[in-house]
Parts: C-alpha cells; sequence; structure tokens
C-alpha cells in the first residue's frame, strides 16, 4: 500500500514536471515563431509601412473568461476623434497570434484596425482545443466587444477572416454575429466530416498532422480526444455522434443564419488542398445567397495564402484586401464588377472568370469502363494520392503532380481503364464523377479512384482522386458505386489521354479491406459504367 501510494505520488509529480515542461516548451517555440514570423514581416515590408502602423500586445477575456492572447495594430495617428473599420484574425491550427502580424500592417496602413488573436488551446492563450466549437465561435463575438470597447473601431464595419482553422471560425462567427458585415474564409472548411471524412472514409494523413501538431503547440479538450481516437479506430458506434459533433462545427449546418446576417463572403481554397477539399467550397457557394466571391488556385492546404503571411506579394491577400475596402469602406474598386468565380488551372498561369460555379463546366465527356475487372486488396498498387501537404505544394511550385507508369501498374490490385487519345487540348474543369457496378467478397470495404492525365510514353499525372468506403453489405451482391472526385481545373494536353485507375490502399487514407478481400467492377448492359469528366468550352 505504501509503496503503491509513493508510485501515485511520483506519477503525479512527473506529470506536473511534463506539463510544465510541456508549457516552457510551448513558450520558448511560442518566441521562436513569433521572432521568424516578425522578421519575415520587417523583410517582407516596406520601411515606411513597418513605421507606420503602431502595434500592442493585449489579453482578451473570451467565452467562459478563457483569456485569449491577441494584437492589435492601429493605423498611424489614430485618436479617438476618428473610427476605422475593424478586421479580427483568428489564427490558424497551431500557429501563434503573431501569424498575420504582415498582413495586419498592411491593412492598418491602409486604415483599418486589426486584431489578431490566438484561438483557444494553443500557444500562449488558455482553455482547451474545441476544434470551432460554441466556444470558439462565442470567443469571436468577445474579441469584437472588447475591440469595440478598447479602440476606435466603428461597430458598422467590422470584417473577420482567417486561413485554415481560422477561416472555418470566421465563417461561423459570422453565421452567429450579425455585425459581422464580410468575411475573407482562406483555405478552410465549410462541412467538416466531408473534408476529413469523404466518402465515408477517413482522412488519415490530414488528421494525423492535425492531432500531431495539437499536441506540440495546444491542449485537446477531452471530447476532441475521444473524437480523434473514435476516428482511427473506425469506431462505428461512434460515428453518427462524430457526425454531429462535425455538424456542430461547420458553416454548412448554419448557411440560413449567415445568409439571413447579409455578410459579404469571400472564399479562396487550393485545387489540391489534402486537407480540406475544393469540393466542399464549391458546394457551399451555390447556397450563399448574399454577395460571395469564390477563387480556386494551385496549391495545396494554406500555400496559396503563404507569402502573402510574409509580407510578400499575393493574389489571394490582395484580393481579400479589396474585398474588404469595398464592403466595409465603400471603395469602387470594381471587385463587385467582376465574374464572382475565379480559378485558375493547375497548368495554365491564366485566371478564368465564371458568373456561378454551375457555368465551370460547359459540358461533360463519359469514357466507357467497359468489360469485367477483378483486383485484389490490401496491397498498394503504386497509384496514390501524393503526400499531404507536399504534393499539392509541388504541384503549385512546379506542376509535378503525383505520377504513375500506367501500363507498369499491378493488374492483380489495381483495375485501370483509358480514354481515347484525344486530338485537342481538354480542359478539365470542375468535378468528374464515376459511376460503376461493384460485387465485393466481402461486407466492408475501401476503393480509392484516381484520374491521370497519360502521356505517350505512359507516365501518368495524377488530375484528382477521392476514397469510397462500405460496411455491412452481402458478399457477392451487387451494388452501385456513385463517387464524386475532388475538384480541380487541369489541361489535358492534345495527344495525351485520361486514365481511371481503381485500387484499394492508399496512405492518405485508412481502408477497410478485410484480408484476402477481392472487389470486381462490371458494366451491365442496362447500367453501364462510366467516368463523367467535366469540360470547359474549348
Amino acid at each position: 500500500m505504501g509503496r503503491g501510494r509513493t508510485t501515485t505520488g511520483r506519477r503525479t509529480s512527473t506529470s506536473r514536471r511534463a506539463g510544465r515542461h510541456a508549457a516552457a516548451l510551448r513558450t520558448t517555440a511560442a518566441g521562436a515563431v513569433s521572432a521568424a514570423l516578425i522578421a519575415a514581416g520587417v523583410v517582407g515590408l516596406a520601411p515606411a509601412a513597418q513605421a507606420a502602423a503602431s502595434v500592442r500586445f493585449v489579453d482578451i477575456t473570451g467565452d467562459g473568461g478563457t483569456v485569449l492572447k491577441a494584437n492589435v495594430v492601429t493605423p498611424a495617428g489614430a485618436d479617438a476623434t476618428h473610427r476605422y473599420p475593424l478586421i479580427v484574425l483568428p489564427t490558424s491550427w497551431s500557429l501563434p497570434q503573431v501569424e498575420y502580424l504582415a498582413q495586419a500592417q498592411k491593412l492598418a496602413d491602409s486604415g483599418y484596425i486589426v486584431l489578431s488573436y490566438n484561438v483557444r488551446g494553443f500557444w500562449q492563450s488558455g482553455g482547451q482545443i474545441e476544434v470551432a466549437g460554441p466556444p470558439d465561435v462565442a470567443d469571436a463575438s468577445k474579441v469584437i466587444d472588447w475591440a469595440l470597447a478598447n479602440t476606435t473601431a466603428d461597430p458598422r464595419h467590422i470584417g473577420i477572416a482567417g486561413v485554415s482553422y481560422g477561416a472555418g471560425i470566421s465563417l461561423l462567427a459570422a453565421a452567429h454575429d450579425k455585425r459581422i458585415k464580410a468575411v475573407g474564409a482562406l483555405s478552410g472548411w465549410t462541412d467538416l466530416i466531408d473534408s476529413i471524412y469523404s466518402g465515408r472514409t477517413q482522412h488519415v494523413e490530414a488528421a494525423a498532422l492535425l492531432d500531431g501538431s495539437a499536441t506540440l503547440t495546444g491542449r485537446e479538450s477531452p471530447e476532441v480526444r475521444q473524437i480523434f481516437q473514435d476516428f482511427y479506430a473506425s469506431n462505428l458506434d461512434r460515428e453518427q455522434d462524430m457526425i454531429a459533433w462535425g455538424a456542430k462545427r461547420s458553416v454548412a449546418t448554419y448557411v440560413d443564419q449567415l445568409n439571413k446576417n447579409g455578410a459579404a463572403v469571400l472564399m479562396a481554397n487550393a485545387w489540391s488542398d489534402s486537407i480540406f477539399p475544393a469540393n466542399q467550397y464549391a458546394d457551399f457557394y451555390g447556397k450563399l445567397t448574399g454577395p460571395k466571391r469564390l477563387e480556386l488556385r494551385p496549391g495545396d492546404h494554406a500555400t496559396a495564402e503563404l507569402t502573402g503571411l510574409l509580407g510578400l506579394p499575393n493574389d489571394v491577400w490582395t484580393d481579400t484586401e479589396r474585398w474588404f475596402d469595398h464592403y466595409l469602406k465603400g471603395a469602387d474598386n470594381g471587385i463587385d464588377r467582376e465574374q464572382p468565380v475565379q480559378l485558375k488551372s493547375r497548368t495554365d498561369g491564366g485566371y478564368e472568370g465564371y458568373p456561378d460555379w454551375k457555368s465551370v463546366v460547359a459540358t461533360r465527356e463519359k469514357f466507357a469502363l467497359a468489360g469485367s475487372t477483378t483486383i485484389h486488396a490490401n496491397v498498394d498498387s503504386g497509384a496514390d494520392g501524393g503526400v499531404v501537404l507536399l504534393s499539392g505544394l509541388l504541384d503549385q511550385i512546379a506542376q509535378l503532380p503525383p505520377v504513375a507508369s500506367i501500363p507498369l501498374l499491378p493488374r492483380r490490385w489495381a483495375a485501370v481503364w483509358q480514354s481515347e487519345r484525344y486530338g485537342g487540348a481538354q480542359r478539365v474543369r470542375g468535378t468528374a464523377r464515376l459511376h460503376t457496378t461493384l460485387t465485393p467478397t466481402k461486407e466492408s470495404g475501401t476503393l480509392v479512384a484516381y484520374l491521370y492525365d497519360v502521356g505517350p510514353l505512359g507516365l501518368g499525372r495524377l488530375v484528382t482522386n477521392a476514397p469510397y468506403t462500405w460496411y455491412d453489405r452481402t458478399p457477392g451482391k451487387s451494388f452501385d458505386v456513385d463517387l464524386d472526385l475532388f475538384s480541380t481545373a487541369y489541361d489535358v494536353p492534345a495527344g495525351h489521354r485520361l486514365a481511371l485507375v481503381v485500387d484499394t490502399v492508399d496512405p492518405l487514407y485508412i481502408e477497410h479491406n478485410p484480408s484476402g478481400a477481392q472487389l470486381t467492377f462490371s458494366s451491365p448492359v442496362d447500367d453501364p459504367s462510366y467516368v463523367s469528366v467535366p469540360l470547359r468550352e474549348q
């Protein structure tokens, strides 16, 4: 008994020391990251701009008394005789409150009061990580309250913006706080479950990245810790609880409230975002009834905004400032008269404007998935979606998407269909769709579909992909699979062809194929299988 109490005491003491050590590491890391971002801002901004705006670091009491670390950037010479429009910037996942300092100084120099705050649970802010739960949404309103009480911010002209986690919180805040008149949601989500659990499949690399970085830089709430554990364990008994948890944290649930509040919403994302795929932004955009703009560019998660965070020229941040200038200042800068959907192809440097998302697709071309093909599960064929964050960045910078040699893919583990060679360039725009008939030998399973651009030598460059998982099916009985691949913009050169590849293992996703499972794809005469490819007008 005595030894047991002593051991417990040692464990408690060790736990406390570990907690203090973790807090010290977070503090040290916060200082290092802050110094790096401040230095980057100094390099990226002109000396005159650096000298103009004033920066002060403050503590703000958030929901339930939680202390949020923040900074306020104020225009030079600001005093109580003049009110300025306010822009609130919630931080990204795992980044400190100086993340936006370079952009905040630019905005302040153009006449905004800018308040950036560290979201609860991360770095030196108090509380625990709630993943954009109700406390996070309430915090955004508390931050606005503080700004109106302690600065010369104009209560009639309030905007909110953020990257990634900050984007999701910004959209949720605008749906719950009618004081917010304009939003800039950059690389965020609108449907959290559809982002990391699309096709009923866990996007495990994305989740592990979020979970791991949260462990290093913050403190997960017990509820969040349990969600991650159930997610990794594929706990179907908790699936509906997880979906309900995600719905509470998705602005798609509150779209009617957002529309009623009438905020002007700009959403920007990257085609190859490996955490929040572009599909959910495109789908949500069509449900908005107020002023809106959708921008999609090459890149991976938050990589399109990255140079702007360093104070360098950046299209995303330029358009975000123009958006705020028009809807908060009333500037006649023409952004409201431009085509509201702006796309940049992954293979072409120019922007394309469209009146809405539906107009992106001029026509659809189907190519048949003929015959009957059987593959074995549990082995990665060599076709895969790449590496989270890295692959999309390489595609953005060097136009190097994940590749695979289509002729060398082992047909035992990969089903392959190819189109005819195209006589002219095919401008793929939007969401490709797969329809097929599947007969599994086991009750559950996972498949991953890939669309490749195949050159004359058989080298396939990844155009898009998506996973699909099923449970409780009768072995040996066929069923239809209808799967939307992730939206993209990609130009297939003349002389190339498209290939659809299906296998069962991809490091990006958790797969649910029992050992020894086989999948047979068929194309019945009365219900032929196909891929529908969305094309822009030639």
